[in-house]
């Protein structure tokens, strides 16, 4: 069993983590996509748009994938592999991209556009998204929801109080859209099963979603990986889920 655990670890840690891309799990984990489809119905608010910006879009996948972009499109991320990653995908495209804190304030004026996107967002900053759109504009994002993927996260942090259990409540983000001054007129929220079919599929995803399991590494967390390996060889995919909410907001005319 070692030989096939070292090699599933070997395979993990050393592929690349750049981006939002997943397809590297095909095969090896699965993920119930929401039933709304976020990246069409983005497409259809950017087909409306004049003026666009994406917030901490990643490697800018999602972006791209969303269809013909607005004359003016705007992109924004934080890490420095992301940026250079978006800037290849989405400059050719027409999208500028930021290098930007994902800090308050954003780089860009008041009523700079018109529609405003996320996907999974890891802060989110509603007075400045407030400040930026155009009255009448509108703030569209698919967002992780309170307790994803906790099947996982507990299984190495041990439980988590009910506080970080609550935390990226849809209810608390439609109330802290509402008190930057904007209209929630969509919410939805779905839990999703998930499945982890071998351990470099457990690895590769905490590394490439750091904030699961701060401060993750093979060296510090082997023992439990090599358990973990072990339940999964005898039981078959370790199972969790997958919390999302999808918030859109308008701020008024």
């Amino acid at each position: 069993m070692t030989p096939v655990f070292d090699k599933l670890v070997a395979e993990a840690e050393s592929v690349s983590v750049d981006g939002w891309d997943f397809s590297w799990l095909d095969g090896r984990a699965t993920e119930q996509r929401p039933s709304w489809g976020y990246q069409h119905l983005l497409g259809e608010r950017l087909a409306r748009a004049e003026a666009a910006l994406d917030i901490q879009t990643g490697g800018g996948e999602v972006l791209a994938g969303a269809g013909p972009l607005p004359r003016l499109t705007v992109a924004t991320e934080s890490w420095a592999p992301n940026v250079a990653k978006a800037t290849r995908l989405l400059h050719p495209l027409g999208a500028v991209v930021v290098a930007d804190s994902d800090e308050p304030p954003l780089p860009f004026g008041d009523e700079a556009f018109d529609l405003v996107s996320s996907r999974h967002p890891v802060t989110i900053w509603w007075e400045e998204i407030a400040r930026v759109l155009r009255p009448g504009g509108t703030y569209f994002s698919q967002q992780v929801g309170p307790a994803s993927v906790f099947e996982l996260v507990e299984y190495f942090l041990g439980p988590q109080p009910e506080d970080v259990r609550r935390r990226r409540h849809p209810e608390d983000a439609a109330a802290d859209a509402e008190s930057a001054g904007l209209e929630v007129v969509d919410l939805r929220s779905e839990r999703l099963r998930t499945e982890f079919h071998d351990i470099g599929a457990v690895i590769y995803f905490l590394r490439k979603v750091i904030w699961m399991v701060p401060g993750f590494t093979v060296g510090h967390h082997r023992d439990r990986l090599r358990s973990l390996h072990e339940q999964i060889e005898r039981e078959g995919p370790f199972v969790a889920h997958t919390a999302r909410f999808l918030i859109e907001a308008r701020k008024p005319e």
